[in-house]
């Protein structure tokens, strides 16, 4: 049998196409770009995901597939699985989809990653929903300012939020991929910890040898400032977020652990895998 994974150049993908290939596993990667880094020991399929209509080969000897949750949308490419005789898909989501806190309700994050579930699960095809919190990857925000000094700004520095470790989400992706039963499962995970972000900052520091300092700024400060580079949904995303989790941290899910049979990784791997992002 051969995985199908789609999304395989993103960090979450090029971590499940190596941990599969390594456990032995027959992987199929699709990318619109074949020239990206793929591990090696998978076949490349070139096609255009979101838009279908993929070559014939991609789904030959295909029995369970990595679905990523592209901006574009994966009905074309899940009912062309479903077509091709695809019995079990594993979702990347996101918590927010869960609704599990007021802010979630219309967030950017919620009403994308429903849309995908909704996708599949219309299919009628067997899945495993993941839904992971924050990524420790959204800390790469800092890597420019820390390139130049040894300060970053942000207003909430007392929220505390639980950043899971790319490798983490893919570890479990893995074995809803390749082992029985965890079809219909909804995941949530997190990472093992609820940290501060001046704490969150300190793991960062740690790593990479230099003492860091947090200066907390007003939400209106960081809206002014962040308004040219992103949308006026994401900020107030995540303004919500953070101004949520002060008084109420990220609850810690033992997923990770659950699934895989091993502790999720820390702040503190995480920072060191990443290390040359922050240099």
């Amino acid at each position: 049998m051969t995985i199908l994974i789609s999304g395989a150049t993103g960090a979450v993908g090029r971590n499940l196409v190596s941990q599969l290939v390594t456990a032995g596993h027959s992987v199929r990667v699709l990318t619109r770009d074949p020239t990206k880094p793929i591990a090696k020991g998978a076949e490349v399929v070139t096609g255009d995901f979101v838009a279908g209509n993929l070559p014939a080969e991609t789904f030959k000897g295909v029995r369970k597939v990595f679905v990523f949750p592209a901006q574009g949308g994966v009905d074309a490419f899940v009912q062309q699985a479903k077509d091709s005789g695809v019995e079990h898909f594993v979702v990347l989501s996101s918590l927010a989809a869960a609704m599990e806190h007021p802010r979630d309700q219309g967030s950017v994050s919620a009403m994308h990653h429903l849309k995908i579930e909704r996708s599949v699960q219309s299919t009628g095809v067997p899945a495993t929903i993941l839904r992971p919190g924050t990524f420790a990857l959204n800390l790469l925000a800092w890597a420019q300012p820390l390139k130049f000094g040894n300060t970053v700004s942000g207003p909430y520095a007392a929220s505390a939020q639980a950043p899971i470790h790319e490798a983490d989400v893919a570890a479990v992706a893995a074995v809803a991929l390749t082992e029985p039963g965890h079809e219909g499962n909804i995941y949530a995970m997190t990472g093992p910890q609820a940290l501060t972000r001046v704490q969150q900052l300190a793991a960062i520091g740690d790593a990479i040898g230099r003492k860091l300092q947090f200066v907390e700024i007003t939400p209106e400060e960081f809206r002014a400032a962040m308004s040219k580079f992103m949308p006026e949904l994401i900020i107030k995303m995540l303004l919500d977020y953070w101004s949520d989790t002060v008084s109420k941290p990220d609850a810690v899910r033992p997923t990770v652990e659950e699934v895989t049979g091993r502790r999720a990784r820390s702040l503190a791997q995480w920072a060191g895998d990443h290390v040359a992002d922050f240099r």
